[in-house]
């Protein structure tokens, strides 16, 4: 009897980057292992799209256009590449309009893509039809998704075997085009059982022929055995990484799956062991001189109660290195909990994956509930669709006096047409203003990244990743970053960079330093940075009369925008801080006279 074939996708420079290294991995260092893939047989990749399209722009100064032509490149014209995105989001964190979320089809067609899978992470049919019509429209193979993951023990509503099945009943009687669907577990954290049970409901289910695939990650420690359960179920299709970039925080490595079915009746896509040994080899080379998380590499018996996936969880960590205080991480974690059961049980998968760890770590960082993160509050509050049950009526409360947003039924992408700012006329005529070039391309890097993205097509983005060479053996330099240092037995934060910069210093845990010519702490109330991060905007100026509550500055952290507010009426005797300066937790930025 033959075996069944089994269609397998390699996830290595797609989701294997983001999920071990936040998507910062150079294009010019991992093209390489692409070679060694091809060469291995591999013909199905997952090449761009999700956080890796985004990561690009904000971190390694690198064109995602410009990565996904050159991958093209290498593997030759027949290979399906495949890329991710959020239905009305497509690779941004915010909803798109009906004119984004074209152009996002039109440009992946244009640069390599061959299939594109696309889901939203409420599992809100309403989010898929739009972006579905136009990866169709455009040529392109859509794989339409229904997200998965289980939810903390006691809650009930969602997430279980006849959600999936109303879910993908909604699929195939609201007549978007598809050519396969997908299974996507984020997080992890789906039983095998629930697994066999859907894929065996969406087997009687869907037309005979339909190709089946289920994607999940190994952060729960079950992905195999999940996988194994599918393929008895009768799926078509898994997803796999190759090391060392898979397992923990990633898809279940390649070698393993192969040793995992051996004297099976499946053939995973015809891959031959010391092909792939090669391979991986190869990819291991390409990363040696990448930090490796250690959390990348870890399986967390936790993760089901707090569900975090894999991409999302080493990209925040990352962040959180970067702003010295990745101490706090395990405290953020458990306090996603709550923020799922109250938020009304969206996929632990991007965006809401993100603004689940935004509201944690407000959570965490500014007493509970004390401050609503912009994205969470707009999903409970229904701006980015329908949750999967209806969130908790107190934190929609706290969310609308928060953000001052009233709750909404329209549907998302109706919501976006009416925002100006998500129109091409005007990233056109921004782009315009910044004298950079009106292509289709950069209106949509635009679009997609926001001031990153204009600071890049500015030819001034900055590299921000982390390898071992950076620290060189026995030098005193400590390099950029964030830093805590002791004087006489007093601890100190301090921002070191290269160059005529403005370099910050506050006291931990006491009051900041005096900066040079600005008031001191002394002369009237400090107003102090909540969390570490980034100055985006300044609103109030020295002289101006303010009442509690008022903006004085914008702050950039952990991709949120985080207003600081005058905590009582006055006048701004200071600001200590200026654009684009970094600043630490407990920060002195204003004093209030």
């Amino acid at each position: 009897m033959a075996k069944k074939y089994i269609d397998i996708m390699d996830t290595t420079f797609r989701d294997g980057f983001q999920s071990v290294f936040g998507g910062r991995v150079l294009m010019n260092d991992f093209f390489p292992a692409v070679e060694a893939a091809k060469a291995a047989g591999i013909t199905h990749f997952e090449f761009g799209g999700g956080a890796r399209f985004q990561s690009l722009y904000f971190y390694l100064n690198e064109d995602a256009f410009m990565m996904m032509d050159r991958f093209r490149e290498i593997v030759g014209p027949d290979a399906n590449l495949q890329t991710l995105a959020r239905g009305v989001n497509t690779v941004m964190l915010d909803t798109g309009s009906r004119e984004l979320v074209d152009l996002h089809a039109k440009m992946f067609k244009k640069h390599g893509t061959t299939t594109i899978r696309n889901f939203d992470a409420l599992n809100d049919i309403e989010n898929l039809k739009y972006s579905a019509e136009r990866i169709h429209h455009h040529g392109l193979k859509h794989e339409v998704v229904v997200t998965m993951m289980d939810l903390p023990p006691g809650c009930v509503g969602a997430h279980d075997v006849s959600f999936y099945e109303k879910k993908l009943r909604e699929i195939l009687d609201s007549g978007i085009p598809y050519d396969s669907i997908c299974f996507k577990d984020a997080s992890g954290t789906s039983s095998p059982t629930k697994v066999y049970d859907t894929i065996k409901m969406a087997r009687k289910l869907v037309p005979e022929g339909t190709h089946l695939r289920l994607h999940t990650h190994e952060t729960a420690g079950v992905s195999v055995a999940c996988y194994l359960a599918a393929l008895e179920a009768g799926i078509d299709g898994i997803d796999m990484a190759a090391s060392p970039v898979s397992g923990g925080t990633s898809q279940p490595d390649i070698l393993t799956m192969l040793h995992a079915t051996k004297g099976s009746n499946y053939d995973l896509g015809g891959l031959e062991l010391e092909k792939i040994l090669t391979y991986e080899k190869e990819v291991e080379r390409c990363l040696e001189d990448y930090f490796m998380p250690p959390e990348a590499t870890m399986v967390s018996p936790l993760i089901p109660f707090s569900p975090m996936p894999g991409g999302a969880l080493t990209a925040n960590t990352q962040m959180m290195r970067d702003n010295n205080i990745l101490d706090r991480f395990p405290e953020v974690i458990a306090a996603m909990r709550e923020v799922v059961e109250r938020g009304g049980y969206g996929t632990s998968v991007t965006p809401v994956s993100q603004f689940y760890f935004q509201q944690a770590l407000n959570n965490v960082m500014q007493g509970p509930w004390k401050a609503i993160a912009p994205g969470y509050g707009k999903m409970v509050l229904g701006y980015f669709g329908k949750t999967p049950v209806a969130p908790d009526p107190e934190i929609v409360k706290i969310a609308s006096e928060k953000l001052n947003l009233e709750p909404t039924t329209k549907n998302a992408i109706d919501l976006a047409d009416a925002d100006r700012t998500k129109s091409l006329a005007y990233w056109k005529e921004l782009l315009e203003k910044e004298g950079i070039e009106t292509s289709d391309e950069n209106i949509f890097i635009a679009a997609a990244c926001q001031e990153k993205g204009i600071t890049f097509l500015k030819g001034e983005a900055e590299v921000n990743i982390r390898k071992k060479s950076d620290k060189q053996e026995g030098s005193a330099n400590m390099g950029t970053g964030s830093y805590t240092v002791v004087v006489n037995g007093e601890k100190f934060s301090v921002q070191v960079a290269e160059g005529d910069v403005n370099i910050q210093v506050s006291e931990v845990n006491g009051e900041s330093l005096k900066p040079s010519g600005g008031a001191s702490a002394d002369e009237g109330d400090s107003v102090k940075s909540l969390l570490p991060g980034s100055i985006w905007k300044i609103v109030a100026n020295p002289g101006d009369q303010v009442s509690e509550g008022d903006i004085i500055m914008i702050l950039e952290s952990m991709k949120m925008e985080i207003d600081i507010v005058a905590p009582r009426n006055g006048v701004v005797k200071s600001i200590n801080v200026a654009t684009n300066d970094k600043v630490v937790e407990g920060q002195v930025v204003a004093v209030l006279g």
